[in-house]
């Protein structure tokens, strides 16, 4: 089994309805190769493709919005954002390889979010394409 890491967030939290990509990486550093993007997904639909992909390799998939920014400032707003971040609060991993970097808790607190998911089979790919539809049609023009 590999490992799913993803954001604990509010229920109401509009980050939730942003569209979400998933980075298949290497869970160990004897594995050497470039991790693979997939996306953009609706959340649910990111977190059920990632958990079935990782429940039989050793990979890691990391869950995460897609920002849609459309000008340079807001790219450069939420590097400052994640800057400041990163100063406050202190890192959640004490190692940044994907070697030893304690993700069992992580997948202990992932297991708690399941209840969040509607199923824990992935979607169809007519699911996932009307998935694609809906934030299509959430996005700026």
């Amino acid at each position: 089994m590999g490992a799913l890491v993803t954001l604990d967030l509010p229920d109401d939290s509009p980050t939730l309805d942003l569209p979400w990509i998933i980075t298949f990486g290497p869970l160990s550093d004897d594995d050497e190769w470039e991790p693979v993007v997939c996306g953009p997904y609706e959340r649910q639909h990111a977190l059920s493709l990632a958990e079935a992909v990782v429940a039989d390799e050793q990979l890691m998939a990391v869950v995460e919005p897609l920002l849609p920014s459309t000008a340079v400032s807001e790219v450069r707003d939420e590097i400052e954002k994640a800057r400041r971040l990163a100063e406050e609060e202190p890192p959640q991993l004490g190692d940044e390889s994907f070697g030893d970097t304690g993700l069992d808790g992580m997948l202990d607190e992932h297991d708690h979010d399941h209840e969040h998911l509607e199923s824990s089979e992935p979607p169809t790919p007519a699911e996932i394409k009307a998935g694609m539809k809906r934030i299509a049609a959430r996005l700026p023009v």
